[in-house]
């Protein structure tokens, strides 16, 4: 399984030169399963830099939303390969009472906001709520489950081949108290992130921004933190940058959580930022 970052950025696109280093893409990562299946994980401003040959080969795009916050969908009407009548593409989200997933979505990709409608798009389109328990994308096996945020919003797990990877990329789960002290049972998102190789998770706030925003469904670097040691995860990327935090900002910050992550007696090394292009290889480790 092969993870490519191609938007870390929260809340807002935010273009600049003082955004360079980490980027100002909004969420989206792109799984490459082990049988070649393409699954990327949400449709923010990122998207729209994905290769434009994908799925031309034959092979069924998944697009995986956590959630239908904009700057987890903006994206969409930019990828190409949805104005190619010969790609296959399944967009999974999660469910909501009342509204079919298409609906909701057809809210953005409509009229007054976009010139096109979402049925008026050429490719073979499909729509699909996520299951409540597991299912298979290819090579993997994917589970969903709903996490702390404004909304509804899911929180994922994939396995492939005998490696992991949890995405939570907007999750607040210290609103409920100290993930120091909390039983697993009452950690929002756990089961999806225990003992993976490699954790993707909201870090929006530093601890001293977090007071003002408690209860938006994000997190500060301390619950981040807290939240991975719980969860005995192998190596971590810090995910869904605030549209405030300049490239200084985030180096300085990803200082600060490799100096905290050592004191939990974790390896500093298996931390770092999400930027753009970022790709991590997971491989099985030995029998």
């Amino acid at each position: 399984m092969v993870v490519r970052v191609w938007g870390a950025r929260g809340s807002l696109p935010t273009p600049g030169a003082d955004m360079v280093r980490y980027g100002g893409n909004t969420s989206c990562v792109q799984v490459t399963l082990s049988d070649g299946t393409h699954v990327i994980l949400d449709a923010g401003t990122g998207i729209r830099n994905l290769p434009t040959e994908m799925g031309a080969d034959g092979r069924h795009i998944h697009i995986v939303l956590s959630h239908l916050h904009l700057d987890h969908i903006q994206g969409l009407m930019f990828f190409e390969p949805l104005f190619h009548a010969d790609r296959q593409v399944t967009i999974w989200g999660p469910s909501a009472p009342g509204r079919s997933l298409q609906s909701r979505i057809g809210r953005y990709l409509s009229a007054p906001l976009t010139p096109l409608d979402v049925r008026e798009l050429p490719c073979q389109l499909d729509f699909r709520n996520c299951p409540v328990t597991h299912w298979d994308i290819g090579s993997a096996r994917i589970r969903a489950e709903t996490v702390t945020h404004r909304g509804p919003t899911l929180g994922f797990r994939i396995e492939d081949a005998g490696t992991s990877l949890c995405y939570l990329p907007d999750h607040e789960p210290a609103l409920v108290g100290d993930l120091a002290g909390l039983e697993p049972e009452w950690i929002s998102g756990y089961s999806l992130g225990h003992d993976v190789d490699l954790l993707l998770h909201d870090c929006q706030y530093t601890d001293a921004e977090y007071p003002a925003h408690m209860g938006w469904g994000h997190s500060a670097l301390s619950h981040t933190l807290q939240f991975a040691h719980r969860c005995a995860v192998r190596q971590t990327l810090l995910f869904h940058h605030d549209p405030s935090h300049i490239d200084d900002d985030l180096d300085e910050l990803l200082e600060v959580a490799r100096e905290r992550w050592a004191e939990l007696g974790e390896d500093p090394s298996m931390l770092a930022m999400a930027s753009e292009g970022l790709e991590v290889a997971l491989t099985a480790a030995p029998a």
